[in-house]
């Protein structure tokens, strides 16, 4: 091959890079709509064809093996002959029987809330406000409790999903031999401490959340077999949290807030947390310079600037938030925790 077909066939490789990449887009409509349809749990171990499927699934046989062709493109699905599809290990993943699922997570972040919400990033660019506010009239939260009754259980549902294998992973990872009673202060339904203290059963608990984030809790631990050890309170860890515990974990909380608001929950965990307690921070860390490592985390950065008005934040700026509250950092395990990191802190002035 000569220079000047090198060079042609290397432009031609960074115009498709390129076109990938803005095509982004379709990727998502698409695994949205297959979520949606449920196709992994049509195909589910075998091979199915496409004209199964859109008998089963009710959609126009054509245009479905043209979505699934496109899957097949973007390895989610193989077309081992014309017509017949079969998953691959990534698209199991939209299994609603898998244990490592993440259909729900799939269908709330394909969702046309979030998709539409994502039109505003230029705005939020532009101004450093969310743009969810922008365009709906009002915060996330309180749009999908009072407008979207369907979108908020999704969400709780996808939230319960990404927590499942980083819940996991803690559980494993962690030493809680020295802990008496953990206290998972945005605890959510209960999935992290129904996690853990299976594993740990030395171990009370403490589920904290408000109390719709709490609701629940109750069944979740339950399920785990844990309601003698573990319980749910509800209350605003801005202003009460519980003074009872020795080991304090936020998990994936801070991305959802600003600088002034991570303070002062940072402040509130500070004055009324034991001085011998300890105090885990569980959740992304993005390195100090971006790279193509780990795009994940950075999409989700621009997510909680378009949606929530976070961020996430790098070691150093964690760091100087604890020492600013009154923590002293004891240890940073870079993704410790499946793809999230542990950050261990405690009072300053108890070690």
């Amino acid at each position: 091959m000569t220079a000047t077909q090198n060079d042609k066939t290397e432009k031609m490789n960074l115009r498709s890079a390129l076109i990938e990449r803005i095509g982004g887009y379709m990727t998502a409509h698409s695994i949205g709509v297959a979520a949606e349809l449920g196709l992994a749990d049509l195909i589910k171990d075998g091979v199915r064809s496409s004209e199964e499927m859109a008998a089963e699934s009710g959609t126009h046989e054509p245009s479905l093996r043209r979505l699934l062709r496109t899957l097949t493109a973007v390895g989610l699905t193989t077309e081992p002959e014309p017509g017949c599809f079969a998953l691959t290990e990534v698209g199991a993943q939209l299994r609603s029987d898998s244990p490592d699922s993440l259909r729900a997570f799939s269908r709330m972040f394909c969702h046309p809330i979030l998709l539409k919400a994502w039109l505003g990033l230029g705005h939020s660019v532009a101004t450093g406000e969310r743009a969810f506010d922008h365009i709906y009239g009002k915060d996330f939260y309180s749009y999908i409790a009072t407008e979207e009754e369907e979108a908020s259980v999704l969400f709780n549902e996808a939230m319960s999903e990404e927590s499942r294998i980083a819940a996991g992973q803690l559980a494993a990872g962690y030493d809680f031999s020295g802990a008496k009673k953990v206290v998972d202060l945005g605890g959510g339904d209960g999935t992290l401490l129904a996690a853990i203290l299976p594993t740990q059963p030395h171990l009370k608990g403490i589920v904290f959340d408000s109390a719709a984030g709490v609701a629940e809790a109750p069944d979740t631990l339950k399920k785990a077999g844990i309601t003698d050890r573990c319980e749910a309170r509800a209350g605003d860890f801005f202003a009460d949290i519980p003074t009872d515990g020795d080991l304090y974990i936020i998990k994936s909380v801070f991305q959802d807030w600003n600088d002034e608001d991570s303070l002062a929950l940072l402040r509130s965990c500070r004055a009324q947390m034991p001085d011998s307690a300890t105090l885990l921070i569980v959740g992304s860390v993005l390195p100090e310079t971006a790279s193509t490592d780990d795009p994940i985390k950075f999409f989700t950065d621009l997510n909680m600037l378009v949606n929530s008005g976070g961020r996430e934040r790098t070691e150093s700026e964690f760091r100087t938030m604890l020492e600013e509250t009154g923590f002293t950092v004891q240890s940073v395990q870079l993704q410790a925790a499946g793809p999230l990191s542990i950050i261990e802190a405690t009072p300053a002035a108890a070690r």
